[in-house]
């Protein structure tokens, strides 16, 4: 083992510290054949291993770990995770005084060794009463760049982003809800790797950037989830973006019944997007061929598979602690771009299982006001004889929902923290006395807000979501 190109024994005395056991790496290494070298605050074991011949494996197989132990090392670790296939790199993130910072990467040869590693080692007991996180890791090449001008065109930034980063790919840019001849005034770039992103987000995240004389946001996409392949297969929900504001959900049933009459079981859209379940698989699949890029209402429609996403590990993983740091808000279809990416804001959460139930989310309304005339007559009402469609609030379909199911008020905690930058951050814990003695003893997201009122949204909104149908 060695820092840098340091001699294997001297770099192992000077990293070696407190109740690490030397013996046990160097021995660990001899079993193996494996290298192992500590830099830029990490330290690597294989990467490649020993007889490894080719390029390195595909995106995919590389998974993140959470919560180790902060006196816990490869010689105990790396016996863990070879349980789940041939470990190609094993990336262990160090503190200068010699203790792990509490989290690595693993890299296996193949995607379904990433995946068994997760199956089987996610909130694996590692020590007793230590469970450690298991997610997939995946390299970001993506940025998010806001305060765009809204009349600028996908060619134009695209150009634009040439001009001033290397290695861009592609741009997403999506219209807006209510002009489809203008932008969202945010894009997502694409980039040909981690790397040249990342060198990007170092170029421009000052903030002092400009794009067409506006002082632009950058920051990292918060990256795709990835659905595994045999789940994929069993999806019978189309994603449907780009729509007009004022199409319904009756007219979007009607043009994807065209091809098949029936094939259409519901539809449920939000904005200018919508879900559409089918009774079939293979009619989601025609349709979303048949539909791709036809027009509805006059607007370009764009139709994807829907991802769903396993909210029961994702939520198991919560309570644990065990969320990796590129989480996002847990919703079960993760088609998401379509709102503000670094915003609280109102993400697609329409949230279908699989087996067609609804989630009891808040659905996205259209609000205006009307003139109250003097004479008007008014009748008292409690909130509670309204639809659920009256509310926009998370917070108050909360409430309401408790209601419905003669439950007492759910009770918000208010924590805090604060950010490196000396930011005070806040995260609401809610507590539904009617089933606090169950399984779920409490509700907490994984996101902290810089405002108490984005923070109790954000509560509500996650714990709306684990509650199931009303």
């Amino acid at each position: 083992m060695n820092e840098e190109n340091t001699d294997g024994t001297n770099g192992c005395s000077k990293v070696r510290t407190g109740t690490q056991n030397e013996a046990a790496l160097l021995a660990l290494m001899e079993k193996t054949g494996y290298n192992m070298v500590q830099e830029n605050g990490q330290r690597k074991f294989g990467g490649p291993p020993p007889g490894w011949e080719g390029p390195p494996p595909p995106r995919g197989c590389e998974v993140f770990v959470g919560k180790i132990p902060r006196d816990m090392y490869e010689d105990e670790l790396v016996p863990v995770f070879e349980r789940a296939g041939k470990i190609y790199e094993f990336r262990l993130m160090m503190e200068f005084s010699g203790e792990n910072r509490g989290y690595a990467f693993v890299m296996y040869t193949t995607k379904e060794e990433a995946q068994l590693a997760i199956r089987i080692l996610n909130n694996y007991e590692i020590r007793p009463g230590k469970f450690i996180g298991v997610c997939v890791s995946l390299d970001n090449c993506r940025l998010f760049i806001g305060a765009i001008p809204k009349e600028k065109k996908k060619e134009e930034i695209l150009d634009e982003m040439k001009k001033v980063t290397e290695g861009v790919v592609d741009v997403i840019v999506y219209p807006s809800a209510t002009d489809k001849t203008k932008n969202r005034g945010f894009a997502f770039v694409e980039y040909e790797s981690h790397r040249a992103a990342a060198m990007a987000r170092r170029k421009l995240i000052p903030g002092t950037f400009q794009l067409w004389g506006h002082t632009i946001q950058v920051d990292w996409a918060d990256p795709e989830k990835e659905v595994d392949e045999e789940t994929m297969q069993r999806v019978k929900v189309l994603y449907v973006r780009n729509l007009m504001i004022s199409t319904t959900e009756e007219t979007i049933k009607a043009e994807f019944n065209k091809f098949k009459p029936g094939a259409v079981e519901r539809v449920k859209k939000l904005r200018d997007y919508a879900f559409v379940h089918f009774f079939n698989r293979e009619d989601a699949v025609t349709a979303m061929s048949v539909m791709n890029g036809k027009f509805i209402d006059g607007a370009i429609i764009e139709v994807t598979l829907a991802k769903p996403v396993n909210k029961e590990n994702t939520w198991r993983q919560h309570l644990n602690g065990q969320i990796s740091p590129s989480s996002e808000n847990l919703i079960v279809f993760a088609n998401k771009e379509e709102s503000h990416p670094k915003s609280l804001g109102k993400l697609p959460t329409l949230p279908a299982h699989l087996n067609g139930q609804h989630s009891p989310g808040p659905p996205e309304v259209e609000r205006c006001t009307y003139p109250f005339y003097p004479g008007t007559k008014l009748t008292p009402i409690s909130m509670y004889s309204l639809k659920s469609s009256h509310f926009n609030s998370a917070v108050m379909h909360l409430d309401y929902y408790c209601n419905k199911n003669n439950w007492t008020p759910p009770e918000y905690y208010l924590y805090s923290t604060t950010s490196q930058d000396g930011k005070v951050l806040l995260v609401y814990k809610i507590v539904i006395p009617a089933i606090a003695n169950g399984s779920q003893s409490y509700f907490m997201p994984d996101k902290l807000c810089t405002t108490l009122e984005d923070a109790k949204e954000l509560a509500a909104q996650f714990t709306l979501l684990h509650l199931g149908p009303f």
